[in-house]
């Protein structure tokens, strides 16, 4: 009787990121905000408050307004560029890795569903799986949502493979190179007087929940990345800067971290500040009138890239007197990034 031999063996990979709804109408869109606010990573609230705060008032109100903004994103033929670039990326990972592995890609909201990438690699009879969600640096309420839902899913199964995840690409060569890559190409058609690294914000008690023995104090404690930080999302924004400014030869007084995207206002519930729509406006004032912007906490284009810091924070900068407003695509389906995709996969 033949044995299973390390030559038979496939290992599963699974990407995943956030989510998009189906089509930018405001019905999908209001299914996607549903499931999205209602996780109690994102929304850390008691679900008796949780659910018809949002599911009741938030959600109803936001999805109108929400769904003309996906309306502007939204490819004719390709429809949510986080989806398509998320399938370029599982295609040409898929090609780069061969036949030894089998590359599937999830959503954790919406779909593909990560239950359905999942059951594609149960179908195909991996070995093991390998899990990386798609977001840089390790927050609770995007990659630990991930790990969570995965490990609810598995959970149910009679037999369970051994699972792994790769939580924090922070400072990934291939994840820091791409971007260094992208920026110099943007660096080489036009002078800039100023760089903004944007990072997506997060409440500041996820930061102190989060916290090792209470290492993480929103402060000076962010100034180094080690053992005790390793996982603060903080942390890992500015770790992110420190090694793309590096990369990009920028001296510490040349760029700016700041966070956007805030849910809620500072007064009722602080976020991880400084906020990025504030100090743009005050850019031009301090002789900066032409900005490039990088959004490190994003591998893909999507509404918070292209519309919120593309065209929102451009349109924010030149009423407060900017003269030149310039994006960093995002990584997308780069080949430098399908390479250190397939580099951290390899490695793992």
């Amino acid at each position: 009787m033949s044995t299973p031999t390390s030559a038979k063996r496939r290992v599963g990979v699974l990407l995943v990121n956030l989510g998009t709804p189906d089509s930018p109408q405001t019905p999908d869109v209001r299914r996607y905000l549903n499931e999205f606010l209602t996780d109690a990573r994102v929304i850390d609230m008691p679900a008796a408050v949780r659910y018809p705060l949002f599911k009741g008032i938030v959600v109803p109100l936001r999805a109108p307004k929400s769904a003309k903004i996906y309306q502007q994103l939204w490819d004719a033929d390709r429809g949510s560029p986080l989806l398509y670039h998320g399938l370029d990326l599982q295609r040409l990972v898929q090609e780069k890795l061969g036949p030894e592995y089998v590359v599937a890609f999830g959503m954790r909201y919406q779909n593909p569903s990560i239950e359905k990438a999942l059951e594609e690699l149960r179908d195909a009879a991996v070995d093991r799986i390998i899990v990386l969600p798609l977001f840089p640096q390790y927050a609770a309420a995007s990659t630990g949502s991930v790990q969570e839902k995965v490990m609810e899913i598995v959970g149910k199964w009679w037999i369970v493979p051994t699972i792994s995840f790769i939580s924090t690409f922070t400072d990934d060569p291939g994840f820091i190179g791409t971007f260094v890559t992208l920026g110099k190409a943007e660096m080489a058609k036009h002078d800039y007087d100023h760089v903004l690294f944007s990072y997506h914000g997060i409440p500041e008690r996820h930061v102190l929940k989060g916290s090792f023995k209470g290492y993480c104090q929103l402060g000076k404690c962010c100034n180094t990345y080690n053992k005790n930080n390793r996982y603060c999302y903080r942390a890992q924004c500015f770790e992110t800067s420190r090694q793309l400014a590096q990369g990009l030869g920028l001296r510490d007084d040349q760029y700016t971290v700041a966070f956007q995207s805030r849910l809620q206002s500072r007064l009722r519930d602080p976020w991880l500040q400084p906020y990025a729509d504030e100090v743009l406006k005050g850019f031009p004032a301090k002789g900066y009138k032409k900005v490039l912007a990088f959004s490190p906490a994003f591998v893909a284009d999507c509404l918070e890239t292209t519309v919120e810091v593309g065209m929102e924070f451009k349109e924010m900068f030149e009423e407060a007197g900017g003269e030149h407003w310039q994006l960093v695509p995002s990584l997308n389906s780069h080949p430098q990034w399908v390479e250190g995709v397939v580099n951290m996969i390899q490695q793992n």
